[in-house]
């Protein structure tokens, strides 16, 4: 079989997700999740997992049959395997994908205001576990001018959407604390320490070697859908420059605040997922089948070293 061919039927088969899937699972089970109990933050994964099936068929981003999004997404998670124990790391990337599920869904709707509430509300509940994730919301804005839903309407609906879990929040405090807000306050402090260029001593060679790793599959799915973008419809186009400037500003971020690389690499795989997996589902040329080859076997040494070098396997 030819290497064109088999690239070809993994791009395309309905076996490959599946497949995909189990690999996945072991991997979660190599790694101890039911040595550790890690069972919340599994099924936090295998939703995500279903959520970005959903954000593929629902926004058609590859315009052929392929689950490469989906097996990427899995791919890429078992690669930062250290990422697997936690719990606030799992319901952020939950929150990440349903977000961008119901904000692409409002793509040239500016009276959306029901799926950009949606949109916050995601976003609002995943700040609950990650206060630092509330940093995003202004990007979430830009990516509503690149989809044409921004107006004054649906700018309010988001901030009662980002709002609303708060203000239960508030509520439960009024009847459970009998009004002592400190919980409250004690939530938002994190965003007062703001540093730059520290903690670079917690980042494991591990980490470096993800995050370099998803900066390449980022330049080559970028360079790859600038170049046959034009065979995809407008939406799909502004779909994917919406993916690719979020996934910049992750990618620049994360060396700026290595303090929060466990909040940061999650969005970075998310987005990685779209671009890499529309290269591997619509390229078939020699170059480009070495390419998918070396994709492959790097993602897969590199599960392999990381699974090696996690505290909870050794």
């Amino acid at each position: 079989m030819k290497g064109s061919q088999l690239q070809k039927i993994v791009a395309g088969s309905r076996l490959t997700l599946p497949v995909t899937a189990l690999y996945g699972l072991a991997i979660w089970f190599i790694c101890g999740a039911i040595q550790y109990q890690w069972w919340i933050q599994l099924v936090c994964f295998i939703l995500s997992t279903y959520l970005m099936v959903l954000l593929n068929n629902f926004n058609a981003l590859i315009r052929v049959y392929s689950r490469a999004i989906t097996s990427a997404f899995i791919i890429l998670s078992c690669v930062a395997c250290f990422i697997f124990p936690s719990l606030e790391g799992g319901i952020v990337t939950l929150g990440l994908i349903a977000s961008l599920s119901t904000l692409f869904a409002s793509y040239q709707n500016r009276e959306a205001a029901g799926l950009i509430y949606y949109t916050f509300l995601f976003l609002g509940l995943a700040s609950l576990a990650k206060v630092h994730l509330l940093v995003i919301i202004p990007i979430y804005w830009i990516l509503m001018i690149f989809i044409s839903s921004l107006s004054l309407r649906t700018i309010i609906a988001s901030v009662l959407g980002l709002l609303t879990p708060y203000w239960i929040g508030i509520a439960v405090i009024l009847f459970h604390y009998k009004g002592d807000f400190t919980p409250f306050t004690n939530h938002f402090l994190p965003l007062t320490e703001i540093s730059i260029f520290t903690a670079y001593d917690s980042i494991t060679f591990s980490c470096y070697l993800t995050y370099a790793f998803l900066v390449v599959l980022t330049i080559t799915g970028i360079i790859h859908f600038l170049r046959t973008s034009y065979n995809d419809k407008i939406r799909t186009r502004q779909l994917y420059y919406s993916i690719m400037f979020f996934n910049i500003v992750v990618l620049v971020l994360l060396p700026l605040f290595p303090q929060h690389y466990d909040l940061l690499i999650r969005p970075a795989i998310i987005l990685t997922s779209p671009l890499i997996g529309h290269f591997i589902a619509l390229t078939h040329t020699k170059v480009t089948n070495i390419a998918f080859y070396v994709i492959m076997i790097t993602a897969f040494l590199l599960t392999v070293f990381n699974l090696w070098t996690s505290s909870f396997t050794s």
